[in-house]
């Protein structure tokens, strides 16, 4: 069951993650690619167009008035995908590729 907040376009999932309203994208990743690529609210809908720009906006507004919390969970996310990506074994195709010589 998710909570409304006083976001029109945001609603908190039951895992008490803020999701766009109508879809399953959380509002970190649309704050991330924001970051990452530096787009504009017209440039994320570009590549995001099952988005509307109202969701685009309210989910960059609530971003911006809990930006403390959403950088520590961006933050966290980061840190467990570079821990992932240490401790994972190498796969078949990258062992191959270190054979031959083509990766480093």
């Amino acid at each position: 069951m998710s909570t409304l907040t006083a976001y029109k376009q945001v609603v908190i999932n039951e895992k008490g993650v803020p999701i766009i309203s109508g879809t399953t994208m959380k509002v970190v990743e649309l704050v991330g690619a924001h970051q990452a690529y530096g787009w504009s609210p017209p440039e994320l809908h570009f590549q995001f167009p099952h988005l509307s720009m109202s969701q685009i906006h309210s989910a960059l507004a609530y971003y911006w008035d809990h930006k403390e919390e959403l950088d520590a969970d961006m933050k966290k996310r980061l840190e467990y995908a570079d821990r992932s990506r240490r401790e994972a074994l190498p796969s078949p195709l990258a062992k191959k590729l270190r054979a031959q010589g083509l990766l480093t």
